[in-house]
């Protein structure tokens, strides 16, 4: 399962930042994930070699493109579930959303470096009327295997923001809240401690990914 669930957010890391929100007119879900498409891919290819040279410039970007579309306030509250999150003060809650996001661009960014676009199709666009909407995608990877990713966004403030996604069938969002409340377990229920220990509950997930038999298999 934790190769499983490596391979799938290898897949989101290289399609989030297709999502990223470059223009300031209101656009709907669906447009925003395919008139960035092209932009986004060009901007990586032009500056892949530059960014594998200096990772800390890359994950910046990643922050700087990615950050803006994802309702990380929402996300880090339901990760924590609210058993935990109605016990945070506001400065852990955004101590643990600057580290969800670092962990995740840091843990999977050399992937979306190893991206050779070798395939994006967005599907068609299902109904916004809402303030929730799904949006769907399908991924190549270098195997030539398909992926298929489901996004959900919610219309917050006005602007589509990204809740959740979900990958040949696995839900990112419940594979964290369960990782979270283990870690809490396992600290105690120590909030500042699993807060602060993010990065190295990522960094123990690769760990367990690129050790497993399936991985040394590939």
């Amino acid at each position: 399962m934790i190769s499983t669930l490596r391979r799938g957010l290898l897949v989101l890391l290289a399609a989030l930042p297709l999502m990223a929100n470059a223009v300031a007119a209101p656009t709907s879900a669906h447009e925003l994930v395919q008139d960035t498409t092209n932009r986004m891919l060009a901007d990586l290819a032009a500056n892949k070699e530059k960014y594998k040279q200096d990772p800390a410039d890359f994950y910046a970007a990643l922050n700087s493109i990615v950050g803006p579309v994802v309702d990380a306030e929402g996300i880090s509250k339901s990760i924590m579930t609210v058993k935990y999150s109605r016990k945070a003060t506001p400065a852990q809650m955004k101590t643990f959303e600057e580290n969800f996001k670092r962990g995740l661009f840091q843990f999977y960014g050399n992937a979306l470096l190893e991206y050779n676009n070798q395939g994006i199709t967005v599907e068609p666009a299902k109904d916004e009327s809402g303030d929730r909407t799904s949006v769907g995608m399908t991924v190549k990877g270098s195997s030539g295997a398909i992926y298929p990713v489901s996004y959900t966004l919610e219309k917050i403030n006005g602007e589509w923001k990204l809740r959740n996604v979900i990958i040949n069938g696995i839900n990112i969002g419940k594979l964290f809240r369960d990782q979270f409340a283990d870690a809490m377990q396992r600290n105690g229920n120590d909030l500042d401690k699993t807060i602060n220990g993010w990065a190295g509950e990522v960094a123990k997930a690769k760990e367990t990914a690129e050790q497993s038999p399936e991985k040394q298999a590939q």
